[in-house]
């Protein structure tokens, strides 16, 4: 095997490694309000590029009923890989919590990528099953690529429509099937408890 290949291979599976242990035990919410707020800002720049690449997404995130962004996912793999990362949740124009992405993929993968999620909820009832902790994307769930004119041909399917945009690093398959989703509250936004919701989570197609 070409020495180049075998670092990359052993890049992503010592990333795979971490992700899959590092998660679980990770918290929802950035533990100090330096780090929310860090978060937040990384979010709302994200929103803010997806907008730069595509205007159409502007129009799409005022239909929808809310959505939640996650700046920097980390993925890597060899044959089993795994993800994770954090974001920021926005009701109605209105950060209104923190979530935690998780994902673990079996299948042909090979080197380490980190890209940028967008998870746009089509209404009141999507977005609810997402702070129930009831959203889960089945293996065959696919993301748009963001690129101009993305926005306005993707359709909802199960109330979600996804965009990713790569931030760095090589994925041969950078599909989002498998992903689920932890969510908690902001201590800011009315009603809230510093608990995440606990429920079984509900595989979407």
């Amino acid at each position: 095997m070409d020495r180049s290949i075998r670092t990359v291979a052993g890049t992503a599976l010592v990333l795979a490694a971490t992700l899959l242990i590092a998660s679980p035990g990770c918290s929802t919410a950035p533990k100090t309000e330096a780090k929310q707020q860090t978060l937040t800002d990384n979010a709302e720049s994200t929103v803010n590029r997806f907008k730069r690449e595509d205007p159409g997404m502007t129009d799409l995130l005022n239909r929808g009923y809310g959505y939640v962004v996650f700046p920097n996912v980390g993925k890597g793999g060899v044959g089993l890989g795994g993800a994770y990362g954090k974001g920021v949740v926005f009701e109605q124009g209105r950060m209104v919590g923190f979530a935690d992405l998780t994902q673990a993929t079996i299948g042909f993968q090979l080197g380490g990528q980190t890209f940028a999620e967008l998870i746009v909820f089509e209404n009141q009832e999507a977005m609810k099953k997402f702070k129930n902790n009831e959203l889960a994307f089945a293996a065959n769930a696919s993301a748009v690529a963001v690129k101009s004119g993305a926005a306005a041909a993707a359709r909802f399917e199960n109330g979600t429509a996804v965009f990713t945009e790569p931030n760095e690093g090589l994925m041969f398959e950078a599909a989002v099937g498998g992903q689920k989703f932890n969510f908690s509250p902001s201590e800011a936004a009315p009603g809230a408890t510093t608990r995440s919701t606990s429920s079984s989570a509900t595989t979407m197609p």
